[in-house]
């Protein structure tokens, strides 16, 4: 008889298990607190890295459908008129559509790392737009592209400024698309005034004149071999190929580096001016860490 006393306890142990285990009420946690004050991490850096500038080749109406409507986007938007507004079309901390295939300084996925602006310009005047076609032209001159209007310079300067304080821009950072793109691109043109924003509001790189002047009387131009001219180049910053001529990819990076840099004469051709100018940047901005 205890020995079935004895059976029948151990036979009910799990049933009183199961029925203790599921009555048992346990309570909820508090959510848990994320600290962002206690500790800092040293080892970082701003996401946004350049700030790339466009124009739209097209009026106000057509340049808001497509970059509100399209697969193609930017962060901001500079009118054509005096509208006292710059407009944000995609929040900083989001990625927009505006770099495409390239690159500038070592980083060649520029949406990830990049702020685009968007300014509403044509671009090429009508009247010059078929004329690299039908004449001896591979790049479109100072004259053929759209002067840009005053109200839309201060915006971005205003703009431009704004960003390059609060991200920590690198001056040679600020950049057109044709600095990044320069076999598919050449906004934001030869009529961008990139001189006067560096000098009247501090934005941007530019070069010294006097350094300009000094190695326009070396003869280091006349010696330098392709290699080494292409390597400064891609000690500024620019994408440019190994190759031993001066191909049209080669001539692309000169032309976007003199729509940027010697705009009255963006020709595609190498010359001592353009070199020299290459040479002074390279010896303001090289190794240099400094911020805006």
């Amino acid at each position: 008889m205890v020995k079935n006393l004895f059976l029948a306890f151990v036979l009910t142990l799990p049933l009183i298990g199961c029925v203790t285990t599921t009555n048992i009420q346990i309570a909820n946690p508090k959510p848990f607190v994320v600290d962002s004050e206690t500790y800092q991490a040293t080892g970082k850096s701003e996401r946004i890295k350049t700030i790339i500038l466009h124009y739209t080749v097209s009026n106000n109406a057509r340049a808001i459908k497509l970059l509100t409507t399209g697969d193609v986007s930017a962060h901001y938007l500079i009118l054509d008129h005096d509208d006292n507004k710059i407009y944000n079309l995609v929040p900083e901390s989001e990625r927009a559509w505006h770099a495409g295939n390239g690159g500038f300084a070592g980083r060649t996925i520029l949406n990830d790392t990049s702020i685009g602006i968007e300014i509403v310009n044509a671009g090429i005047k009508p009247e010059y737009r078929n004329a690299l076609k039908n004449s001896e032209l591979d790049y479109h001159p100072y004259e053929h592209y759209v002067e840009f209007n005053e109200v839309q310079i201060k915006k971005v300067a205003q703009l431009v400024q704004d960003l390059s304080k609060r991200y920590h821009i690198s001056p040679k950072n600020v950049i057109g698309h044709a600095d990044m793109a320069p076999s598919r691109k050449i906004d934001p043109g030869a009529k961008f005034p990139w001189e006067r924003l560096y000098k009247e509001h501090g934005i941007g790189a530019w070069y010294d004149d006097f350094d300009k002047q000094f190695f326009m009387n070396q003869d280091a131009f006349s010696a330098a071999t392709i290699p080494e001219i292409k390597q400064a180049f891609r000690d500024y910053g620019y994408q440019i190929n190994d190759s031993d001529e001066w191909d049209k990819a080669s001539r692309n990076v000169v032309y976007a580096f003199q729509l940027h840099f010697r705009p009255q004469q963006p020709t595609g051709e190498l010359d001592l001016e353009t070199y020299a100018i290459l040479q002074a940047l390279n010896k303001k901005y090289a190794g240099r860490d400094d911020f805006y």
